[in-house]
């Protein structure tokens, strides 16, 4: 997960060159799908597909109508480095998020720490940004980082009994269709560059229809803000990546935001002993659970 959510800041960046934002939203959405579609298709699923409508028309509004728009949007202005830092602040959110709506998960001094120390490192990083012109562009980014806090709490507490595979070809069939008209009043006047194509491609099948299948199992096996904890070492793949193949910047800032996040982010999600001896116990039943779900 570390590799396959790091990375698309990079081919975000790469496919914005011959796309617009809803023509990008739409082929990452539609190509995923058509990819998940046929293997998804029955009337099993079907029912459990429509008996959950309600929370799966939610999940997809967060997870990827609206984050991946701001998403894109924000990638016009900023780095897909500076990007990929931003979007580590997620289970900072989580850990909050899970609390405040009735998580069993009790916020100790540890965890407030690691609360101040990741607000501190989202702050180090936005700061220049805010200073040049930047600013909405970086709010678009901390609203992609609640989404993404948000939507695993969705699938942990009303999508538990949907399997993953056709769950995420719903939604992103769903998130396709919102962005058909668009696309099309927007579509590109002339065929993109073959880097373009190609950066479009791996996004959509690679970093999405494949990306959220594990996704999903991911949050069955370990919970909704433990999940997001592979933002980790997200922002050091968006980082390595910016750098090395868009040649962009290695700056004290970036450096110093992300050991703050990332230190934050460990002490805010991490277990408790008691519930540590308690997941221990339970293993067989994560693993029976994990399997059924999948």
């Amino acid at each position: 997960m570390c590799v396959l959510w790091g990375i698309p800041y990079l081919l975000i960046k790469i496919a914005l060159e011959g796309l617009s934002v809803p023509a990008l939203v739409f082929a990452r959405t539609f190509i995923g799908a058509a990819v998940l579609l046929p293997l998804a298709v029955s009337r099993a699923n079907a029912r459990i597909i429509i008996a959950h409508w309600k929370p799966l028309v939610v999940f997809a509004f967060f997870e990827i109508i609206a984050a991946w728009l701001l998403l894109s949007d924000a990638e016009r202005h900023l780095s897909s480095s500076t990007t990929g830092l931003l979007i580590a602040g997620s289970p900072i959110v989580a850990a909050v998020l899970e609390r405040v709506t009735g998580g069993t998960r009790r916020l100790g001094v540890p965890r407030i720490v690691g609360l101040g120390l990741g607000l501190a490192g989202v702050a180090v990083l936005a700061g220049p940004g805010l200073t040049g012109g930047s600013t909405w562009p970086i709010i678009e980014v901390l609203m992609v980082s609640a989404c993404y806090a948000i939507a695993p709490l969705i699938a942990a507490r009303r999508l538990a009994d949907v399997p993953s595979l056709p769950m995420t070809a719903t939604c992103l069939a769903l998130a396709a269709l919102v962005y058909a008209v668009p696309a099309a009043l927007h579509r590109p006047s002339e065929i993109p560059s073959g880097r373009v194509i190609a950066a479009t491609v791996v996004l959509a099948v690679v970093c999405t229809a494949l990306a959220f299948v594990l996704f999903f199992a991911l949050i069955r096996e370990v919970g909704p803000s433990r999940a997001v904890v592979f933002t980790y070492v997200n922002p050091a793949v968006a980082l390595a990546a910016g750098v090395i193949v868009l040649g962009e910047p290695l700056t004290t800032w970036n450096v110093a935001g992300l050991a703050l996040i990332l230190a934050g982010s460990a002490l805010a999600t991490r277990r408790s002993p008691e519930l540590a001896e308690c997941a221990a116990g339970s293993d067989i039943g994560g693993d029976a659970r994990a399997v059924r779900g999948g």
